[in-house]
């Protein structure tokens, strides 16, 4: 469920004094398989979730960006749009600030204005919430200000912002996510050639649920595990003689890289791929249930993620264990690692004794209670409020 328009609608107007001009959502993503392979050209499989990141917005008469939260209250951060540069900005003010800068350097002129952000996305979850913040900030820019902008190439855009304006080097997995994803399918997207399609997704209808599991170990990716991961995979590749590690067609070829760490590294890269391809096989595929097959694929991934990768974390580990013996049909940690939730595939009957069992296994560790969140494959960004006539704000707030 997303988060209210009203409530941000009412944080709009106590900060700019009137109404806004719309109100826009990008939600957050979960990735079914293909973990850490999108920065090395390979494939993806995510989907758009029903929670998401609101704004609601508002042209300025200058040249100045005004933002404010609700999971901020009493902070408000004000961007000057000329002369913005990478390092001005700080916190999360600086993924929305990046995506003004980001549309300026690809040649859209943007208006100044005035933001106001709600969200239902846990912070720190895995879940992409500053791909959402930054993909609902491009969508309410660019609609201000007249613009059609390809959605494609407002995910590159948007993912510029991540990369060079706050320092997170991510792939385009997450904003193409939140961009292009459409009800009931996941989206394929091929990160060498940016071409995806529609994979047909909807878990109820054969009596399976999706259950993301918020561990509350919180991640941060600008620290520098993510970055080294990033780095070893990239020198996998030159030693291989390959421009990325999506040029490798098997799994044995990795076995000629001699550095044990940067061998494993490679094998996750290179079986992940055909994982998703697999996944992409059982889910098109019209033969019995596909489910079972994919859960047994997701807790592969997380093995691989785990040992091969080393991205997993033991409250990660822990819900895997627990959700597997509770009756899921598989599960796997999502996102950058080091912290964040997994995601769980169970039979509809199944979901509370796997809720119960998890939530038991980490307080016998005496952790966190972890957070249960539904997860269904639902529609990309889009404006979800009309503006007023007599929206705006003043160059005053």
């Amino acid at each position: 469920m997303s988060p209210e328009p009203t409530a941000v609608r009412g944080l709009f107007r106590s900060r700019s004094g009137g109404p806004p001009d719309g109100v826009w959502l990008a939600p957050g993503r979960a990735n079914l398989m293909g973990e850490h392979t999108d920065y090395n050209e390979g494939y993806v499989l995510p989907f758009a979730l029903g929670q998401g990141i609101v704004a609601a917005a508002a042209r300025r008469a200058d040249r100045r960006l005004v933002l404010c939260s609700a999971q901020k209250p009493g902070s408000v951060a004000e961007v000057a749009l000329d002369g913005l540069a990478p390092g001005q900005v700080s916190g999360w003010a600086a993924y929305p600030a990046g995506v003004a800068w980001a549309l300026a350097a690809a040649g859209y002129e943007v208006p100044g204005a005035c933001l106001a952000i709600d969200s239902d996305l846990p912070a720190g979850a895995g879940l992409s919430s500053s791909a959402a913040l930054e993909c609902v900030t491009a969508l309410a820019l660019t609609e201000l200000a007249g613009l059609a902008v390809d959605r494609r190439e407002l995910a590159a855009i948007a993912r510029r912002a991540e990369n060079d304006f706050a320092g997170v080097p991510s792939g385009i997995m997450d904003q193409s996510a939140s961009l292009l994803s459409r009800s009931g399918h996941a989206l394929l997207l091929d990160c060498r050639s940016l071409e995806s399609s529609q994979v047909p997704f909807d878990p109820a209808a054969s009596g399976a649920r999706l259950l993301l599991i918020n561990t509350r170990a919180s991640h941060e990716l600008t620290a520098g595990e993510y970055g080294r991961r990033r780095a070893e995979c990239e020198q996998a590749a030159r030693l291989l003689g390959v421009p990325s590690l999506r040029y490798l067609t098997e799994a044995g070829d990795v076995d000629r890289l001699t550095d044990p760490v940067l061998r494993r590294r490679a094998r996750h890269v290179v079986t992940d791929d055909q994982r998703v391809l697999d996944t992409v096989a059982l889910l098109e595929s019209a033969d019995g249930d596909a489910y079972p097959g994919i859960g047994q694929l997701l807790t592969r991934a997380h093995e691989s993620l785990r040992d091969d990768f080393e991205v997993s974390w033991p409250e990660a580990d822990v819900a895997v264990d627990a959700a597997l013996a509770a009756g899921a049909l598989g599960a796997r940690m999502i996102g950058g690692g080091f912290g964040g939730s997994v995601l769980a595939l169970v039979r509809a009957g199944a979901a509370e004794d796997v809720r119960a069992t998890v939530a038991d296994a980490f307080a016998r560790r005496s952790w966190t209670a972890p957070e249960f969140l539904a997860a269904a494959p639902s529609d990309s960004a889009r404006q979800v409020g009309l503006g007023s006539s007599r929206g705006g704000c003043s160059a005053g707030t």
